[in-house]
């Protein structure tokens, strides 16, 4: 499935940031790793410091999938709000979700700092925005579980919204705890410094077949190479693999602009992520190149023909949802596309085993939360391969 169109911002911003082949002969290895996106490459580099032998295959080339169109922002706020999710698996998990999710972004800074390439990672604070006087409830509630479970944040009224950020809502939620990074330069820098540490990179390789028996598992690639593995990791995110049931996720199309560069931008623009209780909801940040990305405007995923056709007149839709929030600031469109991603019905990901698919892993990590999400299944799935205890795996099981 062609999971993005139009011109993302990434692969052009950063040009040519590595170069792998097709696979043209067997191997062998412990851990086969299908996907090479920022969820792939991530697994692949936490597997590799331990000295896991490590394969990774791509059908296309490396981070040109979901990775090349996502956006970056870095959030602890999953799709549900943690008073809703709470009731849907218990407050618990909910909690600890909405945990992992905020130490995952520090996690992240962490990690670009051991890489020697920020990434352009920057930490920000988020603005959460009550779209409409019926959702002051909602954030009130979320504000008061959220500070109950020791997560800092302030809940603002219409008139101190006024006067921080010229923006007339009636309540907002301040986080403190955000972030934004350029995955698809990440996802290049992980796959390099893991391949000096014996990591196979393959991309251009598509899976057609896969088999698991008592001694491990094997793939076959459509050129009848074989890969044989003790255990495969599926981090191919959005094209559901083989053996899941369809339903625990629905597909989405999700569209993004990025402006023109502007020489000056107010702060209420650099320092915050900006979003709203609306849905589908709308969602803004800024570059380091003085760019101010938004996005949003999603609906039900048809085709990548259906959803193409409408990139046009989701971009005049996001455009005036800006000006109108920032009449002050001009948004000339240089970079739109549109892009499929999925969504699960607690908003959670699914991360580790199912019996379903025997001496397989799986990194799938659907909804807004995909980077970080992806680096919680960095840690756990060598956690399950050496046999380590992870109380975080129940959280994101197939079984909840």
């Amino acid at each position: 499935m062609d999971l993005k169109s139009g011109r993302p911002f990434w692969p052009i911003k950063n040009g040519s940031l590595g170069t792998y082949f097709p696979l043209n002969q067997d191997v062998d290895c412990e851990v086969a790793i299908v996907g090479a996106g920022i969820t792939g490459a991530l697994v692949a580099y936490y597997l590799t410091k331990e000295g896991i032998r490590t394969v990774i295959v791509d059908r296309r080339e490396v981070g040109t999938g979901s990775t090349s169109a996502t956006t970056g922002l870095l959030q602890y706020e999953v799709d549900t709000p943690l008073f809703e999710l709470m009731g849907m698996v218990g407050e618990k998990k909910a909690v600890r979700s909405y945990q992992l999710c905020l130490e995952a972004i520090y996690g992240i800074q962490q990690l670009v700092h051991e890489l020697g390439d920020a990434c352009d990672f920057e930490r920000k604070q988020s603005l959460y925005l009550a779209s409409c006087s019926d959702d002051v409830e909602i954030l009130q509630k979320e504000y008061s579980v959220r500070t109950r479970n020791g997560i800092k944040v302030e809940l603002l009224g219409r008139e101190a919204i006024r006067e921080s950020f010229q923006l007339d809502y009636p309540a907002a939620l301040l986080s403190f705890d955000a972030g934004q990074i350029d995955a698809y330069r990440l996802t290049h820098r992980l796959l390099q410094s893991a391949c000096n540490s014996g990591l196979q990179v393959y991309d251009q390789t598509e899976i057609t077949n896969y088999s698991s028996g008592k001694l491990g598992a094997e793939l076959i690639t459509k050129q009848k190479n074989r890969i044989k593995a003790r255990r495969m990791v599926f981090a191919n995110g959005y094209e559901i693999p083989v053996g899941l049931r369809k339903d625990i996720v629905q597909l989405k199309s999700t569209y993004a602009l990025v402006s023109t560069p502007c020489e000056r931008l107010p702060e209420k623009l650099t320092k915050y992520l900006t979003w709203e209780t609306a849905r589908p909801y709308f969602y803004m940040r800024t570059t380091q190149e003085g760019r101010i990305l938004i996005g949003g405007e999603d609906d039900n995923f048809v085709s990548p023909q259906r959803r193409d056709a409408r990139v046009g007149k989701k971009s005049k839709k996001l455009v005036k949802r800006f000006q109108a929030m920032f009449p002050e600031v001009g948004f000339n469109v240089d970079y739109s596309w549109a892009g499929t991603f999925g969504e699960t019905k607690d908003g959670l990901a699914y991360i580790g085993e199912t019996n379903k698919c025997p001496n397989s892993y799986f990194a799938l990590g659907y909804g807004g939360n995909g980077i970080t999400y992806s680096l919680i299944a960095a840690e756990i799935i060598p956690d399950l391969y050496t046999g380590r205890p992870n109380p975080n795996a129940e959280v994101f099981d197939f079984d909840r």
